[in-house]
């Protein structure tokens, strides 16, 4: 975008403003899993059920996902670099104001400030690193900024079971004071003055309020569904009423107003659809599993939370290998056999865990997590590419916006989903064990266990524990090969796109 105006930079510049910006990039995403796991250590400092501390990780979700389609109007009014530092600033204040909150109703709030500050840097992290890297050198730039996005989903439980365990929990926010001042200072000395031209608009209040509602009703649907037993509660049926009403009427309004808060003429580029939909559908089934296996680990397999974080991390490794490989193939390859690859690679990691049993060592884990980071950046810098190929100059912040908007729903979505459907499953599969058990056999265990030493009660609790043990195992084991099935599925659609004119140089579009 502003790549036409301003020369690339070049030497230690070019890498002091690669630093920072994956480094912004990856500082905002770590916020959306790094509290997932001292949730509970917060909750009880605070005096309130873990219940209740969810709305620490929904409010922010919920203004992150506002703000983030807003990038392209908010670049219009102030520039790029200048949303940028003041997104970082004030991202920085609240994160801070988060660690020393004294209350639920305050951390919230604190939450949801920081949230909006932090949506822009989203979107703005990739199009500044786009027009800083020369233009041969653009896959590179695209290659770093989706191993941040990628990466920093995994350390956030580790960080996150780390500092709950081993510090105040208030680390867990005021560590972005490190990463923030890191990325000032970095972004001060080498992008001061690369703003493009200004162009103040009237704020399309109505899109907006229109905005807020239908994200903050969907993401209160998709989080306190669970818990609430979906739409057999009121609350619930009422959240997604609303959702999908307002939904209706934010598209009729913005495509009917003259500067509309939300650009949907990018729905009229078909790469971009295609792109966006795979992406959505990605993204969906692999943050479910980011979700569910610290979780299984967790409540099945007797693992801490830092063993959890580590026996998931290996993804990252493969993920950094393979970014900068995707980035150099970009312009050589049909970006849609790249993006195939990459799903077949998930396909083979969650088939693999399709048949792990409550006996799975810490390598059988760690093993299929390291082959998922082979797939990632295959899908995630390609269809990120593809999907700003044809858009004009003006249309790629809006574009970048609303794309990196549908992702962060998906992922919400696909992790209440997920969880959903292995509660779900662990019942149905737990009824079934027991009635296929014979009242017999039942009384032949507990006997032998009375006979190992255990008294009858304790005989009975194990025998039911080893039961609810294998219910969830095969309710995990269901959830991949159906993650395996889908991922397989949606490899089709990254096909319906059409293969770009020439090599896949998302530059020259920014």
């Amino acid at each position: 975008m502003t790549a036409s105006k301003h020369a690339p930079l070049s030497g230690s510049s070019l890498v002091i403003a690669a630093i920072v910006l994956s480094l912004a990039n990856f500082m905002v995403v770590l916020d959306t899993t790094i509290a997932n796991v001292a949730m509970p250590t917060i909750s009880g400092f605070l005096g309130v059920s873990t219940t209740e501390g969810t709305w620490i990780i929904t409010s922010y979700a919920v203004a992150e996902a506002i703000t983030i389609p807003l990038t392209g109007w908010l670049v219009r009014q102030v520039g790029e670099v200048r949303l940028f530092m003041i997104s970082l600033v004030t991202f920085v204040v609240f994160s801070v104001c988060c660690g020393l909150s004294w209350s639920l109703g305050s951390l919230v709030l604190f939450r949801v400030l920081q949230g909006l500050a932090g949506g822009p840097l989203i979107p703005l992290s990739s199009t500044l690193m786009l027009s800083v890297f020369p233009r041969h050198k653009s896959n590179i730039a695209l290659s770093l900024w989706g191993m941040t996005t990628v990466v920093a989903p995994i350390f956030g439980p580790i960080l996150g079971g780390v500092i709950s365990d081993n510090w105040k929990w208030g680390w867990v926010f005021h560590i972005n004071v490190g990463f923030g001042v890191l990325v000032m200072l970095g972004a001060l000395s080498t992008m001061r003055g690369r703003d493009g031209p200004t162009r103040r608009s009237r704020i399309d209040g109505t899109g907006l309020a229109l905005l807020a509602l239908f994200v903050t009703s969907f993401q209160l649907m998709i989080d306190k569904g669970r818990e609430l037993d979906w739409f057999s509660s009121p609350i619930i049926t009422a959240c997604a009423a609303v959702a999908v009403i307002t939904l209706i009427f934010l598209i009729i309004w913005e495509l009917t107003d003259p500067n509309p808060v939300i650009d949907l003429s990018v729905f009229r580029s078909r790469n971009w659809l295609v792109s966006t939909v795979t992406l959505s559908l990605m993204f969906g089934i692999f943050f479910g599993n980011i979700v569910l296996t610290p979780l299984w680990l967790q409540q099945q397999m007797g693992y801490t939370a830092t063993w959890a974080g580590l026996a998931t991390a290996p993804m990252g490794i493969l993920a950094v290998v393979t970014s900068p490989m995707v980035g150099r193939l970009l312009p050589k390859i049909d970006p849609r056999w790249i993006v195939s690859y990459g799903m077949g690679v998930l396909a083979v990691s969650f088939f693999m865990r399709a048949h792990l049993t409550t006996q799975a060592d810490f390598m059988s884990v760690a093993i299929a997590m390291f082959v998922l980071g082979a797939g990632i950046p295959a899908c995630m810098i390609t269809l990120t590419s593809l999907g700003v190929s044809d858009l004009p100059a003006e249309k790629v912040a809006s574009g970048a916006g609303l794309q990196n908007f549908l992702r962060v729903l998906s992922m919400a979505f696909g992790s209440s989903l997920t969880q959903t459907y292995w509660e779900h499953m662990a019942k149905a599969n737990r009824a079934e064990l027991v009635a296929s058990i014979s009242p017999g056999a039942e009384q032949e265990i507990v006997s032998a266990a009375v006979h190992a030493g255990l008294s009858t009660d304790s005989a009975v609790t194990f025998f039911s524990r080893a039961v609810d043990g294998q219910a969830v195992m095969l309710a995990t084991n269901d959830f991949y090969a159906w993650a395996a099935v889908l991922m397989t599925l949606s490899i089709g659609v990254v096909w319906l796109a059409k293969r770009p004119k020439g090599p896949l140089k998302p530059s020259e579009h920014h």
